[in-house]
């Protein structure tokens, strides 16, 4: 009895281990590979956004993350801006075939890669099959070389800038205390909930001078989402406080974490960027910049 009651307990034992590594094997293969593919959008303009990217792109650089900026805001393209930088080329080039994209992307003195959109560029969402298949290989060899890829979309709901936000992993919409840029955020976030069945937002708010108006902002949205919406989930990611260094920052053309380490929103965005690396990643994805422009591919054949 005693034999027996050992040799049930052993059995148990190795059928245990067995499921465990089963288990295991199964997360590992179900764990996304390749850069995290993050879009930074907002309802309306002003608020901030372009900022925003830049801040996270040098704070991530500072946790020792590669990081990739893709400025998709086509129509007025400044991301540059922010880097005091002047690209020659840009993603333009890349899909007429001119360059390819390591002789577009230029460099930071951070090591961030950024990707140049070129003011007025042409609507993503018209390009020839042919120019869309030499875009997605041309994507598809950046993803060795990078951790984050950060989209700075344009604002509003236009075709370019829903086309971005649906291919990324995670959309983080950004939103200011202004009743205008509630009601254009909450309009962003039902028009890519009711039209592109997306369920999953992160809510960002920024210029807060008091931490009650950044739960304000939050709960405005969260109420209006929750009433008119289905099954849809904001996440409040936190705020961006009011700080004159921002200002300054940008005024001498360096991002505010490079300029200001020490100042307040310096300090935030370094918590915002090991908050967003931390968060778990969803698994609806391969997590990669070939799912990331094949997302993009199929957005335009609706």
């Amino acid at each position: 009895m005693d034999q027996a009651s050992s040799l049930r307990k052993l059995i148990d034992q190795k059928n245990k281990a067995m499921m465990n590594n089963r288990m295991s094997s199964l997360q590992k293969s179900s764990m996304p590979q390749g850069p995290r593919v993050i879009s930074v959008t907002s309802g309306k303009g002003g608020v901030g956004k372009t900022n925003i990217v830049a801040n996270l792109a040098v704070s991530m650089a500072k946790q020792g993350k590669k990081v990739l900026i893709f400025d998709a805001d086509l129509g007025l393209a400044n991301i540059d801006i922010i880097f005091n930088m002047h690209p020659r080329f840009n993603i333009g080039h890349v899909i007429r075939g001119e360059k390819n994209l390591n002789e577009v992307i230029v460099h930071t003195s951070h090591g961030i890669g950024i990707v140049p959109a070129g003011s007025g560029f042409v609507n993503l969402t018209q390009l020839e099959n042919s120019e869309k298949l030499h875009l997605l290989s041309e994507f598809d060899s950046l993803d060795q070389e990078i951790d984050v890829m950060l989209i700075d979309t344009g604002a509003g709901i236009s075709n370019n800038v829903i086309y971005f936000n649906l291919a990324a992993d995670e959309c983080i919409v950004v939103a200011t205390f202004e009743p205008t840029s509630i009601t254009d955020a909450y309009a962003m976030i039902k028009v890519m909930s009711t039209e592109h069945n997306t369920k999953y937002f992160k809510l960002l708010v920024n210029m807060v001078s008091q931490p009650e108006e950044a739960k304000s902002v939050y709960g405005s949205i969260s109420r209006a989402v929750d009433r008119f919406l289905n099954n849809v989930i904001l996440e409040y990611v936190g705020f961006i406080p009011i700080d004159t260094m921002l200002p300054t920052s940008v005024i001498r053309r360096k991002p505010v974490v490079e300029l200001f380490p020490n100042a307040v929103s310096s300090k935030t965005f370094m918590q915002l960027s090991a908050s967003l690396l931390a968060s778990p990643r969803r698994f609806e994805s391969n997590g990669n910049i070939k799912f990331f422009l094949k997302k993009m591919m199929n957005f335009t054949k609706n």
